[in-house]
């Protein structure tokens, strides 16, 4: 019998990250990504120490500099597998490629891996901010194209009263905008933890600096404003508030709550024939049913969602679980949670921003639908009209329901007189005449309402939120799996 050693083939993936996510998004969450942020910080405070007066020898840190991008993986892991402690690994590793012992003074491993896992969360929300302002540009354009397109408004999935695709897009743009403004927000705030030692008095730097406060201060000032963030934590433990890492991931939920209802919509639409989500060439729609085009971009989206969900769960459930002033037992949920929430919004933008700039309209599709459910769709028109005649609301509302149940049970069982119209004109109650009836249908474009001032309103919005974003107007999704 022959065996093949399959080890290095069947190793276990990240499905989200090997799959899904795009290059950025891993580069930011890879473990060779991560330890040369860790060098850069490990360096730039070292720089800021020796500038404060701290003893380290400008070749020391050129030294460090000099190997920071020699990373093995492979040793660093025989290393933390002796000492069991991956920053005491890392921090080994790095020394002994530069030839000193410089880097992590006063330092506890919270100092490095809580500021280092902001940067990373930091970084993947500036590519969560542009794609989803990519999305929002998507959006308007399909919006503004299908502006004044009317079709079949539905409410309980029944259809309702008439509105416009535009608007129908513009909906659920407009939740993104929202979702897009939160991020905004969250950016602009979100906070390091800084500097703050083994249970964030700072003791060990102000004993590295002499007990001068003030060099402390400008020590973290100056490595937080390195890092890009624009403020930190006062008063902190060895780890920042987890209910930080909850206001992360819902906010990303928000973003993909917004994609997913979209996407929803679109799969029941595209199962009434009226549109679809873009079908490539070669794609296979279903191994058995070769006529099926099926909306599984869409449905990639809503499985985002719901995992995305899922960290919501999980990042709600370390906030407010804190011990003092720190302890590691959310470390083996976030290490999940973080890096694969991000993976799966990261995939959802882009499987979102390639159904929105491949997905198919068809106008006949939808025009016969408003044909069919036209003189339904008009009710609450004509009762506003009867009322206008002189007919009281609520005997309006009860003569139109008659004769709206009783036509629609006579098109479903082929039974009765299914002419709506002939019925409504009969009836005294209404004061309204076939003609006049006839000439409300006839005017079709008045059922829309204001949908198509609505596009315009969103579509504008969507572009100023957008024009904030390098590089949204411009962003092409990765090809598909």
């Amino acid at each position: 019998m022959t065996t093949t050693d399959n080890s290095a083939a069947d190793s276990i993936p990240n499905v989200l990250a090997e799959r899904y996510a795009s290059p950025a998004l891993k580069a930011i969450w890879s473990p060779s990504g991560r330890i040369a942020i860790e060098r850069d910080f490990w360096i730039a405070v070292m720089k800021a120490q020796r500038d404060l007066g701290v003893a380290i020898p400008a070749k020391a840190i050129a030294d460090y500099e000099r190997v920071k991008n020699n990373i093995n993986l492979a040793s660093i892991a025989a290393r933390e597998r002796v000492t069991l402690h991956d920053v005491k690994a890392r921090i080994e590793e790095f020394s002994d490629l530069a030839g000193h012992e410089f880097i992590h003074l006063g330092l506890t491993s919270r100092d490095l891996t809580e500021n280092v896992e902001q940067l990373q969360i930091q970084r993947s929300l500036a590519v969560v901010r542009m794609k989803t302002a990519a999305a929002l540009l998507a959006l308007a354009k399909q919006a503004r194209a299908h502006r004044a397109l009317m079709i079949t408004g539905r409410t309980h999935n029944v259809p309702a009263q008439p509105t416009t695709l535009g608007k129908r897009i513009a909906m659920f743009g407009q939740e993104l905008l929202f979702a897009f403004t939160r991020l905004e927000e969250l950016c602009a705030r979100y906070p390091a933890r800084g500097l703050k030692g083994a249970v964030g008095t700072q003791l060990d730097q102000l004993t590295l600096l002499g007990g001068d406060a003030k060099k402390v201060a400008r020590l973290e000032a100056r490595v937080v404003k390195h890092l890009g963030f624009r403020t930190a934590f006062n008063a902190v433990g060895q780890v920042y508030p987890r209910s930080l890492d909850f206001d992360v991931v819902s906010a990303l939920h928000q973003v993909a709550a917004a994609a997913a209802s979209f996407a929803t919509t679109l799969r029941l639409m595209a199962g009434q024939g009226l549109l679809t989500e873009g079908f490539q060439k070669g794609q296979v729609g279903s191994s058995a049913m070769p006529h099926k085009v099926n909306a599984r971009n869409c449905e990639r989206v809503c499985g985002f969602a719901t995992i995305i969900s899922g960290y919501v769960t999980m990042t709600g459930a370390l906030a407010g679980h804190q011990w003092n002033e720190g302890d590691v037992s959310c470390s083996v949920v976030r290490r999940i949670a973080l890096p694969d929430a991000f993976y799966a919004i990261d995939g959802l933008l882009e499987t979102y921003l390639t159904i929105l700039r491949q997905m198919n309209v068809f106008p006949a599709a939808i025009a016969a639908e408003n044909t069919r459910n036209l003189p339904f769709l008009a009710t609450t028109t004509i009762l506003m009209e009867a009322v206008k005649a002189g007919a009281g609301r609520e005997t309006a509302h009860e003569a139109i329901k008659e004769h709206a149940l009783a036509a629609a049970n006579a098109m479903r069982t082929g039974g009765g007189d299914p002419d709506l119209v002939g019925r409504l004109a009969g009836d005294a109650r209404l004061r309204l005449t076939r003609a006049k009836l006839e000439s409300i249908l006839g005017e079709s474009a008045r059922f829309v309402g204001a949908a198509p001032q609505q596009v315009d309103v969103f579509v504008a919005g969507a572009k100023r939120a957008a024009a904030k974003v390098k590089g949204a107007s411009t962003y092409q999704p990765g090809k598909l799996l």
